[in-house]
């Protein structure tokens, strides 16, 4: 069975300013990688449809919805934060992004793939219940367990984030749902300040610090996600796809390469199979260094397909 890409146009034309690391260009970087490798071709494309407002209650409060979209412009542009900008197409381009990862779900969920990535933006795993941040409107991974297991009538959906930033809004939404797993590398300390401890045993964070490199996050992954994740035996497999703990990456410093992202998948993948029935659904969190992304999101969708 084939890896479904899942995207939609308005991804590309939510746009935050030209000096913005959280770019429309990141979408092409993608799409550029794999057509130059050839991989596009075999992966089975589709348009996101735009997430049902039902999606997004299961994890963002009503009002909180409703502000974001009353706060959407006619034209310019409007800060939610210092990092968080919408433009006339913000807002039905995260319906799309959080759409997309609902798509994905229900493809693997009926078998159609084994696997699926959302190649969307805005990204989502900083979004709290109530809250925009750090680029992020709506909980695009969040929204995708919720509906798992509440249209699907999962019991257990493991979340693997290996963005560089901690996904505190993922943490924030299911810190009190023994249903769902997040296992979370990030560096720390560093924005958003908060995941060092969790707390409980259903949040697995593992904070690694600035210069740790692959050796580290190899470790931290062999030693802490994959004996949580065999422990928990998730019926679902969702992914949290940040690429910006890459060494090219200014963003951070953690300094992973290209081949880091593909055995993190490889590794995750073996859990797929083991526990899921094979089925992963991955979505774009960060990345802004242009090539190193393209590489790098390249490395984790082959393996997803296996090509």
């Amino acid at each position: 069975m084939q890896t479904a890409y899942i995207t939609h146009s308005l991804c590309l034309k939510h746009d935050m300013g030209a000096l913005h690391p959280e770019c429309p260009a990141r979408i092409h970087a993608i799409e550029d990688q794999l057509i130059a490798s050839g991989l596009f071709g075999y992966l089975q494309q589709h348009d996101a449809p735009e997430v049902t407002r039902e999606q997004l209650l299961r994890v963002h409060d009503a009002a909180y919805i409703d502000s974001i979209q009353s706060a959407a412009p006619q034209h310019g542009t409007v800060e939610l934060d210092g990092d968080t900008i919408m433009n006339p197409y913000t807002y039905p381009a995260a319906l799309r992004a959080a759409g997309a990862a609902v798509m994905g779900v229900d493809l693997v969920m009926a078998g159609r793939v084994e696997n699926a990535f959302c190649n969307i933006r805005p990204p989502g795993h900083h979004a709290e219940r109530a809250r925009a941040m750090g680029f992020c409107l709506f909980n695009n991974i969040a929204v995708a367990a919720a509906y798992a297991l509440d249209a699907h009538g999962l019991s257990r959906v493991a979340i693997a984030d290996f963005d560089v930033h901690h996904g505190n809004g993922t943490e924030h939404i299911f810190h009190d749902d023994p249903r769902v797993m997040l296992c979370s590398t990030f560096q720390h300390p560093f924005y958003p300040y908060v995941g060092a401890y969790s707390g409980n045993d259903h949040i697995i964070n593992v904070p690694m610090r600035a210069g740790d490199g692959s050796e580290k996050f190899r470790e931290a992954v062999i030693d802490q996600w994959l004996p949580a994740l065999e422990r928990f035996q998730p019926e679902l497999l969702l992914i949290s796809a940040g690429f910006d703990a890459h060494r090219d990456d200014d963003m951070s410093m953690i300094r992973l390469v290209d081949a880091d992202y593909g055995w993190v998948t490889g590794q995750l993948k073996q859990v797929a199979e083991k526990h899921c029935h094979k089925r992963i659904v991955s979505a774009l969190e960060g990345g802004y260094e242009l090539h190193a992304l393209g590489r790098s999101a390249m490395a984790h969708i082959k393996v997803l397909s296996g090509l």
